[in-house]
């Protein structure tokens, strides 16, 4: 019966199948390539500074495909879960009957999972062969990005084939078993005429979803501004998760409120729509589930990434007190001093480092960076306060963290093992991050400094020809003022980051699209008797598209609002967290990519309902009525 049942109703399965294949191929290709990138070996012939140039790079890979790999089977057991429960709820009367004849909970039980298990396996079998392809672009893409070297390949292990049937089998049932039990909890005769049980749209699993997640969602925002430059960003781009489930559970109850917002002038097409809204309450919000995740994800997390990136710009031009910036390679101090028209100079020479903290168990590594710094020069740019303990076989925790404030740290550094050194000192961490340790002058090996990248922030003297001075100081390296560095700066910062987000952000989009046309097709090809009764009635085909049209087009503006709200969560806890880091708030709206968002949700809703119903009204509707009989 599983198996007939899925060939006859293929049409309702298409979108799950579509999501398992996909889920099954980016969890395949992520989880190969991070396999890949974590045991990938440097190649031959680096230096010790780009070895832990590169071993940063990997780290950043592999954070990003572990973040791919979750993102990837939340979305699909999200998107296969509303699938199913939607499935489900359009065969409330087939199942009915099926206990009428004598079937047992437990059988319908097992029908509906003998499905799943049927479909993630069909799924997974797409899934495999598509991964492939998938791991191929998604090679390509990290080449392109610079997260990996040219010879860089995905390998494939022969294990992954477990993984990957397992992955979609798991998905599918996981999605459907509860869909399965509430079809076989409600009674055969409610399901017949659609009261009592099976007529609730607000069950207590969905209450309990939709509070429990609201509750995480509101945790991350109350918690967020008390984790710090590092910690809060992470916590804010978390929040559109649990808010869009949250806002997706609850959905039934806003959904139908928001349809009546109808113009009332829009006549008995528009009337059938307010009706068909307010009715079908568990299509509606089907229907504007993906629509949530979809907002939440991609304007959430882009608005508060941007906020936190504009706090960063804001906090630094705050906190520097300099003309120009110089950037140039290896020790330029001198020679930027001895400029005409120069006032002051802290010249700050970048290196890579690798720290070492904790002891025994708690032992922990990893690649950052420091700036050889004079200690006097860089307080004085930096509003930092003293920095005089900064001397000698010492350092001082830098503004991007990650590193103890006082004690000890081990320090390794390109030719030259410095072993543990005392942290004499230490300047906030800002939100746009920065060096992780400030080192004196005379600890790195001057064949070292001569190859790493200094920047220089000067500071011209009252009265002073600024173009001459700049003329002067070009010919040492490239001259920027500060505002046009804190920009070029940011968005080297930032660039990693913003790739990654365009990963996710893509994936969600994608995600989220799949599961809006598959609820629009779920909801229309059950409505063909539907449809015919209306249109038995008087009403035109014309008249008959033009209500379904608008009724999704209702649908898909109260999902756009909601995920609107989701998003929201997001966007409050970056405006928190960035007052608490940088003591004044800071928000920065997308407005293109809302625009964007709204107007493709918009476009592909409106074209996926007039695309179903102008297919569902093709018959003459009196054939579908007597084909009823």
């Amino acid at each position: 019966m599983s198996r007939a049942g899925l060939a006859e109703r293929w049409q309702l399965f298409a979108g799950a199948f579509l999501s398992v294949t996909l889920g099954v191929a980016l969890v395949q290709s992520s989880l190969l390539l991070l396999i890949s990138a974590a045991t990938y070996d440097p190649p031959a012939g680096l230096s010790e500074a780009e070895r832990m140039e590169f071993s940063d790079n990997t780290a950043a890979v592999v954070s990003m495909l572990g973040l791919v790999l979750g993102i990837a089977t939340f979305l699909a057991g999200f998107i296969i879960s509303s699938t199913f429960a939607f499935t489900v709820a359009q065969r409330r009367r087939d199942l009915a009957l099926l206990r009428l004849v004598g079937g047992s909970r437990g059988q319908v039980r097992r029908l509906l999972l003998g499905e799943a298990v049927l479909l993630g396996g069909l799924g997974a079998a797409a899934g495999v062969p598509l991964g492939l392809v998938v791991m191929s672009a998604q090679t390509r893409m990290m080449r392109s990005m610079g997260f990996v070297p040219p010879g860089f390949e995905g390998e494939w292990r022969k294990w992954i084939l477990a993984v990957s049937f397992g992955t979609g089998i798991v998905l599918a049932v996981a999605g459907a078993m509860v869909a399965a039990r509430r079809a076989a909890r409600v009674r055969p005769l409610e399901a017949l005429r659609e009261t009592g049980e099976a007529s609730r749209v607000m069950t207590v699993t969905r209450w309990l979803a939709g509070l429990i997640f609201f509750g995480g969602a509101l945790a991350l925002i109350i918690v967020a501004p008390h984790g710090g430059p590092a910690g809060g960003p992470a916590m804010a781009m978390n929040v559109p998760l649990p808010a869009a489930v949250a806002a997706a559970a609850l959905s039934p109850l806003v959904v139908p409120l928001l349809g009546r917002l109808l113009p009332t002038g829009s006549g008995v097409a528009g009337a059938l729509a307010r009706a068909n809204l307010w009715d079908a309450r568990r299509r509606s919000s089907s229907i504007a589930a993906p629509l949530i995740v979809l907002v939440a994800l991609v304007v959430g997390t882009s608005a508060a990434s941007a906020s936190f990136t504009d706090s960063g710009i804001d906090e630094l031009r705050r906190q520097t007190h300099a003309d120009l910036v110089v950037e140039t390679t290896g020790p330029a101090a001198a020679a930027v001093l001895a400029a005409p028209g120069v006032a002051s100079a802290s010249t700050e020479t970048s290196v890579p480092v690798t720290l070492t903290t904790g002891s025994g168990e708690d032992i922990e590594s990893e690649t950052g960076s420091a700036l050889v710094i004079d200690p006097a020069a860089y307080a004085a740019a930096h509003s930092t306060g003293s920095l005089a303990a900064l001397s000698g076989r010492a350092v001082a925790a830098g503004p991007g963290g990650d590193v103890p404030t006082h004690g000890t740290v081990r320090v390794k550094l390109p030719g030259a093992d410095l072993g543990a050194v005392p942290v004499v000192a230490a300047v906030p961490a800002t939100m746009s991050g920065g060096a992780n340790l400030l080192l004196p002058p005379g600890l790195v090996p001057a064949d070292v400094m001569a190859k790493s990248p200094t920047r220089s922030f000067v500071t011209l003297e009252s009265g002073t020809d600024a173009g001459a001075t700049r003329a002067a100081l070009s010919r040492i390296g490239g001259v920027s003022t500060l505002d046009e560095w804190l920009k070029s700066d940011a968005k080297s910062r930032s660039e990693i980051s913003d790739k990654i987000m365009l990963v996710v952000m893509g994936l969600g989009g994608l995600y989220a699209l799949i599961g809006v046309v598959n609820s629009v097709v779920i909801g229309a090809a059950a409505r063909r008797r539907e449809f015919a009764e209306a249109r038995i009635t008087g009403l035109t085909r014309a008249q008959v598209i033009r209500s379904a049209l608008l009724e999704s087009s209702a649908v898909t503006v109260a999902g756009l609002i909601l995920g609107a709200v989701a998003a929201a969560g997001a966007v409050l806890a970056a405006v928190a967290s960035t007052a608490a880091v940088t003591g004044q708030g800071t928000l920065t709206l997308p407005w293109p990519l809302i625009g964007a968002v709204c107007a493709v949700a918009l476009v592909v809703t409106g074209a996926t309902s007039l695309i179903t119903s102008w297919s569902a009204t093709r018959r003459a509707p009196i054939t579908l009525l007597a084909a009823r009989e």
